[in-house]
């Protein structure tokens, strides 16, 4: 089983993924959790200056907390790793891709099948990596979930590579 995964066809820049050290990318997600939870749209202006005012009144009303020591931060952190089900979003590196503006959909290569879906659609993909804390090697190196998370049951298995079209 091949773990790099290009990205190919209609595209900018032909790119390669590694799921392998996705690990330590900050932008994974926790597929244990993350279609239970609301998606919202981000309005980081607005939700970062409501966010600082109301840090800003506790820490006058009840003082400034400290966070936990970074040794137990740390045990935390490499505990939910070791353990954890990850994906991450497929957008930025479709993004970085840039594919081309007669772009239309994305063949998703898996095992001898092809799987097609709108570029759009392909925006929202999540690529799982890991379960319990193991690299996908069984059906892997990836699944893709849909962003509504409907496919969760049963995600695309076996991804060889992406193809635009």
């Amino acid at each position: 089983m091949e773990s790099i995964i290009p990205i190919r066809g209609r595209v900018k820049y032909k790119i390669t993924l590694d799921p392998g050290v996705w690990i330590f990318d900050d932008r994974k997600v926790d597929l244990n959790t993350y279609f239970q939870q609301e998606q919202t749209v981000d309005s980081s202006l607005e939700d970062y200056t409501k966010s600082i005012s109301r840090h800003w009144d506790r820490e006058i009303m009840e003082g400034a907390v400290y966070p936990p020591t970074l040794k137990t931060e740390g045990k935390f952190q490499k505990e939910k790793v070791l353990n954890g089900t990850f994906g991450i979003p497929f957008k930025p590196f479709l993004s970085n891709a840039e594919p081309k503006e007669n772009a239309e959909s994305v063949v998703i290569e898996c095992g001898k099948d092809e799987l097609r879906i709108s570029l759009e659609d392909a925006y929202g993909l999540i690529l799982g990596f890991s379960k319990n804390g193991k690299p996908l090697s069984e059906d892997g190196p990836l699944h893709a979930y849909y962003k509504d998370g409907s496919n969760y049951a049963s995600p695309i298995k076996n991804i060889s590579g992406f193809s635009i079209e």
